[in-house]
């Protein structure tokens, strides 16, 4: 799929991954933004949060359907049902491979596979989505507590496991924080090098540091995302930057009001033209607002500019769905079979079912 992400002779490969997916095919897709028609992105998706729940420790096992859960085959059913064709997967580097540079545990990658394989048969890509900001049992990556080799192990194996099929993309980890740039893109190629050495030729999301915001994107001088993650290796050169964006006073998803019914556009602009000036593609792996009129106003006005930015912007999955979340105020889980607010501010962005 990165084929769009760079330029000129590098179109073809995401023309032919999203033709497996999308009912237009990418070659549609314009070179500009002035070409642009708003239409819904070819991904667009949910976050189904659940399997990063829970604290691991070491030494003390996490319970299924205690400690963490996995979507069921009906949330696939709705939220495929409802135009859905991308599933963001957080799962937990600790309860996959409990000790560093070990096997997978047999039985959690077998439970991973079968939800997997599920979401698969509702047609739709599916993103791994280790969500452990940079940390394994809370030690940062990158360090001689957790070195990026190890790292690298748990994506060689991973990957080795889900690389028959393209729909399965691999999103390298969630959120990078409180670390250097430089430090954390040598654990990415690390691990964009593991994976790519086991043959897999899945699509990568790399994030940045600074909780991969798009709007601090370019924050931080030499030190800055937009400085430092340009040097991504990928011998298949088939990535695409994942950030994520907010529209809350801080921009961390954790106030019900928005800044401003603009606030998404402008967070979203200047990595929007370091994109474009660098010939790469970006998805946006989590973005949300609650339930409100001026959340409403902001949320189409951002998606809708993505939109029109297509020669950048992939797609997008939103912050969250999950059978856990109760009455959160991002949630896309229905109540009572009824559909919450939200998932009607998205019925216009939403690519609707792939063309398989």
């Amino acid at each position: 799929m990165s084929g769009i992400l760079r330029s000129g002779n590098l179109v073809r490969p995401l023309c032919l991954m999203a033709s497996l997916f999308v009912s237009v095919p990418a070659s549609a897709a314009p070179a500009s933004p002035e070409d642009a028609a708003p239409r819904p992105l070819p991904f667009t998706g949910v976050n189904l949060a659940g399997g990063e729940f829970g604290a691991p420790k070491a030494g003390v096992a996490q319970v299924y359907g205690k400690n963490f859960v996995y979507p069921s085959t009906s949330e696939f059913d709705y939220f495929a049902s409802h135009g859905v064709n991308v599933i963001r997967l957080p799962i937990h580097w600790e309860v996959l491979q409990p000790e560093m540079n070990k096997p997978l545990d047999p039985v959690e990658l077998s439970r991973l596979q079968a939800v997997v394989k599920d979401a698969l048969k509702h047609r739709l890509v599916i993103i791994l989505d280790p969500h452990n900001y940079a940390r394994y049992y809370d030690k940062i990556v990158g360090t001689p507590d957790v070195p990026a080799a190890a790292f690298a192990d748990f994506w060689s194996r991973l990957s080795a496991t889900f690389q028959d099929d393209p729909r399965v993309w691999f999103g390298l980890m969630n959120e990078p924080h409180d670390m250097p740039a430089s430090q954390w893109l040598g654990d990415a190629n690390a691990a964009i090098a593991a994976i790519r050495k086991t043959g897999a030729k899945n699509l990568i999301l790399v994030p940045g540091v600074r909780w991969t915001g798009a709007g601090s994107w370019l924050d931080g001088d030499a030190d800055a995302n937009g400085a430092v993650m340009l040097g991504v290796k990928d011998p298949k050169n088939h990535y695409v930057y994942e950030v994520h964006q907010y529209l809350d006073v801080d921009g961390s998803g954790t106030h019900k009001e928005v800044v401003s019914p603009t606030i998404g556009v402008e967070r979203l602009q200047k990595f929007t033209e370091w994109c474009r000036q660098h010939h790469q593609r970006a998805f946006l792996g989590e973005v949300a607002v609650a339930a409100s009129p001026e959340g409403e106003a902001a949320i189409e006005n951002m998606l809708t500019d993505m939109e029109k930015n297509r020669d950048v912007w992939v797609g997008y999955s939103w912050w969250a769905a999950g059978p856990w979340w109760g009455d959160y105020m991002f949630t896309l889980e229905p109540k009572d079979g009824v559909d919450r607010p939200q998932m009607g501010y998205l019925k216009a962005h939403l690519q609707g079912p792939p063309a398989l």
